[in-house]
């Protein structure tokens, strides 16, 4: 079953926190990418959220996060393919780095593989998700939900 998307408001820190600071960059946001949410990133939320017409509360909930993804693929290049990076570094329970996709901006074979592997392992539970490699706003959900994490 597909879970909810987090909330995430000023305060918090970790996960999925430095995959916002990601997203913001994507859309043009002057954020460190630090894993704090702190005033720098509400200011950044809030700004997107005014130009977008939403709630300008700071609070990043299923509408903020919808606004925030892009569906992202092989070939792609970006700050948004680096919260896809970051994501897969979270679920790495190896302790090695170098078992997920590094986080260099570029889906490449690396971050493919993991993309596919992650939708293969989703299938289980809903059949109908393709195994194509695009992480789209399914898997954005599935990814920032937290579904799968050890």
């Amino acid at each position: 079953m597909l879970q909810p998307w987090p909330v995430v408001h000023r305060g918090d820190k970790a996960h999925p926190v430095p995959t916002l600071q990601y997203l913001l960059r994507e859309q043009g946001r002057v954020v460190l990418v630090d894993g704090e949410f702190g005033p720098r990133t509400d200011a950044a939320v809030r700004a997107l959220q005014h130009q977008r017409n939403l709630a300008e509360d700071g609070v990043v909930g299923p509408v903020t996060w919808r606004a925030l993804i892009t569906t992202r693929r092989r070939g792609d290049r970006g700050e948004a393919v680096r919260a896809i990076q970051e994501e897969f570094q979270v679920r790495n329970a190896s302790g090695n780095p170098s078992w997920a996709p590094r986080v260099d901006g570029h889906f490449g074979p690396i971050t493919d593989g993991a993309v596919r592997a992650f939708q293969h392992a989703l299938r289980a539970g809903e059949p109908t998700i393709v195994v194509d490699g695009v992480v789209n706003a399914f898997l954005w959900q599935a990814l920032l939900g937290g579904m799968l994490i050890p």
